[in-house]
């Protein structure tokens, strides 16, 4: 008569375990393989238990780096950030190595993204101080619009600077 050890019950248990909470997680949003393991790491499991369990989930095209990268960058753009920030952010999911002008230029490009982003914030006055200059152009630089796509857009909107405020 054979029985089943605990320790291969219990392991067994734990997979099923890991896979349920992936699963649960992934059914809501894409989640990078990074941040499975984060926040499984936070529900006390080992990344020896887990790596596994990703990998299956991963062949079984359940959690996708690719297809997460993806979204993400569509959201990021989608909310008005620029490609530096959405690059940070993107490491930050253990993400890295992907093309974000493909997407930006789907939507139109970053200096179009960056004067849509302008405009919402800002409207369309065309002068105005040293002062109010520096502080919009830490604004875009702070969305993850680079100096020189923050230069093209007051070249496109004609900004001047006035000496007077």
């Amino acid at each position: 008569m054979k029985t089943k050890t605990p320790s291969s019950t219990t392991a067994n248990e734990r997979s099923r375990q890991i896979e349920d909470i992936c699963l649960r997680l992934l059914a809501r949003r894409e989640h990078s393989r990074r941040e499975l393991l984060d926040k499984l790491a936070l529900r006390g499991f080992e990344r020896d238990e887990v790596n596994p369990v990703i990998d299956a989930l991963t062949e079984q095209n359940w959690q996708n780096d690719e297809r997460y990268a993806e979204c993400y960058v569509r959201d990021r753009i989608g909310k008005g950030y620029g490609p530096i920030r959405i690059a940070y952010e993107l490491q930050q999911r253990g993400i890295s190595g992907v093309d974000l002008d493909v997407q930006a230029e789907e939507q139109g490009g970053w200096l179009n993204l960056a004067l849509d982003v302008y405009a919402g914030k800002y409207g369309e006055e065309k002068s105005m101080t040293p002062d109010e200059w520096a502080k919009r152009s830490r604004f875009l630089q702070q969305r993850g619009f680079s100096g020189e796509t923050v230069k093209r857009l007051y070249n496109e909107l004609k900004i001047k600077l006035s000496r007077l405020g």
